[in-house]
């Protein structure tokens, strides 16, 4: 169930690039506009604080060369408004201004826009195409995602679950928090690794760029991360301890133990609320608080659903049933909580009821509210059979008889009279044993023994007493599971409380996976808020020149590799070239070249070096120098010792 889960997430996060959430809020100078002067500064206000790179703002100038700037700063007093000062000298013409920042929420967000000095020029400039997410990282980063959030809501859910529910036998419930806590450590590792690499649009192999490295862990969502882990190693040591303590003297966990077990998870649901939507935005620290009482009403109502599930599947005796009617009351009131942080929560995201189903993040959350409804009916059924299965277990306490004590039979002297009161059945007379023996081989002879001899000389041997009989195995307690018929009423209640509670945990991993893209999707609030300040800040930029080629890969099948010139004209470009098997797959090939010459001028051969960037082959600095009809000649090679090589010409104009 899980690992669909994660599937079904490989496959959106490959799909495309997720939604940015820092939008471009406005500009000074302004997209388009025309300067008479130079301007002392660049001014770019986000719709909510960003985190700045040494690259972050980067100004492309009408001759297609970057201008050199100094490193971007925050404005004073001001998160969200990023400032880089420009050189005094700077020549007329229009100016593209290419960002790149790291929302509060720790996603990635990039954009360009133009503006003039003086006139604007007959073409603009272009910035290098920004891929904006790297597909292979984004999906390993967004599933580790996903994993980190089931690991936590697991974790946290099955302590409470033993905490607040108090089962008899909590050795099942060591799967789920040994699983949770492994899982949580590997997925808090796994995105601290990639974090680089996320942030910078880069391959897996970027966490190797101890730049990028140094410069991302300098920011908040890194330290959350960080924090994460260390909470994670403390939770360790502290379930460790309880385990042992346990072990020695079978106590429950103290106030002290529940106390600090809270402050974890707490700990843990900040870590969450530090990162992503609730840090940023309108009443973040009500936002906040919110998101964390969110996260641990999701853990106690999930987390403790699958410890139920756990315990009635594994437990090798079904669980009490207070147990059942505690964790009942507790994922009602966890579902109040829910109800209304989430109430909270959808306002402050959407901003509008026509949020709710014109922009992508409304449409997510109606999706969520879906999948939340079904699961709310499944647990209502879950709650009936709970009620139905307390009631038929206390009709039973009330109609059991009490039995009555039937005293046992001694022979003595020949008398069978009833055993002294004083007589425990756990210690019985020297006569009452005598009178159990067993029978058999090893039973002692009737002549050996003082009443047996004593009846033979009387010649009046006493008839057998039921004490006197063989005793064969104790019956079973009538009360008891294993003696009930098959077909029972508890039994069925039982079954049917097992077989809804597995729908609310599938269901609740559905749940889970919608949670974690609504978390990846631009909050409508700030969409319209980024809509008001004008249209999209991409403007004056060329289109690319694509390019396809078909290839021989021999057998009769032919494969293709795509082309993408960026911006296709005189000067800098960058190229990417992805290769696609006969079947339209893509296909990983061991090395791809290319190259432009331009016959007329006898210019080239101009080697492009295209390096693997993990699924495709890229580089970002060909310069073009003049205009006119390259040849392209590209090389792939499709095994160790076959290549193909084919050629195009292509119009580079200025």
């Amino acid at each position: 169930m899980l690992l669909g889960g994660v599937l079904v997430l490989l496959l959106l996060g490959s799909a495309g690039p997720a939604s940015a959430h820092a939008a471009l809020r406005g500009s000074d100078p302004q997209d388009g506009s025309v300067a008479k002067t130079v301007p002392e500064q660049v001014t770019l206000t986000f719709t909510e604080s960003v985190g700045l790179m040494d690259d972050s703002v980067r100004i492309y100038g009408p001759d297609n060369r970057r201008v050199h700037v100094e490193e971007p700063r925050h404005a004073e007093g001001a998160s969200d408004t990023a400032v880089v000062e420009l050189p005094d000298d700077l020549a007329e013409g229009t100016y593209t201004i290419a960002w790149r920042v790291i929302s509060a929420d720790s996603h990635p967000s990039s954009g360009a826009f133009t503006f003039s000095i003086g006139k604007p020029s007959p073409t603009p400039p272009a910035a290098p195409t920004d891929p904006g997410e790297h597909p292979v990282t984004a999906s390993l980063y967004n599933t580790a995602r996903y994993l980190a959030y089931v690991a936590a809501v697991l974790l946290i859910g099955a302590a409470a679950f033993v905490a607040l529910c108090r089962p008899t036998d909590t050795t099942p419930l060591r799967l789920p928090l040994l699983t949770g806590w492994w899982t949580l450590l590997g997925s808090t590792l796994v995105l601290l690794v990639l974090r680089a690499p996320f942030e910078s649009a880069a391959p897996p192999s970027g966490v190797f760029d101890t730049e990028a490295v140094s410069r991302a862990f300098g920011g908040r969502p890194a330290w959350a991360l960080l924090a994460r882990l260390a909470l994670t190693l403390l939770a360790g040591l502290f379930l460790l301890r309880l385990a042992r303590r346990r072990g020695e003297d079978g106590h429950r966990p103290t106030v002290a133990h529940l106390a600090a077990g809270g402050a974890l998870s707490v700990g843990f649901a900040l870590t969450w609320a530090a990162a992503e939507h609730a840090s940023a935005g309108i009443q973040v620290p009500v936002a906040m608080t919110s998101s964390v009482v969110h996260l641990l009403a999701t853990a106690c109502w999930l987390g403790g659903l699958v410890s139920l599930l756990v315990i009635l599947v594994r437990a090798e005796t079904p669980p009490p049933t207070a147990t059942v009617t505690r964790f009942s009351r507790v994922a009602f009131l966890s579902v109040v909580v829910l109800a209304v942080t989430g109430v909270y929560q959808s306002w402050r995201g959407l901003g509008s009821w026509a949020a709710l189903t014109g922009t992508p993040y409304g449409r997510t959350l109606t999706a969520k509210l879906v999948a939340v409804a079904v699961l709310l009916l499944v647990a209502g059924l879950s709650r009936r059979w709970t009620a139905r299965l307390a009631q038929g277990r206390a009709r039973e306490t009330e109609a059991a008889p009490v039995p009555d004590r039937v005293p046992e039979l001694v022979t003595v002297g020949g008398d069978t009279r009833p055993a002294p009161a004083a007589t425990s059945p756990a210690e019985p007379s020297a006569g009452a044993a005598r009178a159990t023996a067993p029978l058999g081989d090893d039973a002692p002879d009737s002549e050996d023994t003082p009443d047996a001899s004593a009846a033979s000389d009387t010649g009046n041997r006493p008839a057998p007493s039921a004490s006197d009989a063989p005793r064969g195995p104790e019956p079973h307690d009538p009360t008891d599971a294993d003696a009930r018929p098959a077909d029972s009423p508890e039994d069925l209640h039982r079954r049917a409380l097992r077989l809804s509670v597995l729908v609310e945990v599938a269901v609740a991993v559905v749940v889970l996976l919608i949670t974690t893209v609504l978390t990846s999707t631009l909050p409508a609030r700030a969409q319209a808020e980024a809509e008001a300040s004008g249209p999209p800040q991409v403007a004056g930029l060329p289109a690319a020149t694509s390019v396809t080629i078909p290839y021989d890969i021999g057998s009769g099948k032919n494969g293709m590799v795509q082309l993408t010139l960026d911006p296709g004209r005189v000067g800098e470009n960058s190229v990417q070239a992805v290769t696609f098997g006969p079947t339209g797959a893509l296909a990983i090939v061991p090395e791809v070249r290319l190259s432009f010459t331009l016959e007329a001028k006898d210019i080239g051969p101009i080697d492009a070096r295209l390096t693997d960037r993990g699924g495709y082959w890229a580089t970002s600095d060909l310069v073009l120098p003049i205009e006119g009809t390259w040849t392209m000649k590209t090389t792939v090679r499709v095994s160790e010792v076959d290549q193909v090589t084919e050629t195009r010409r292509i119009r580079i104009t200025r």
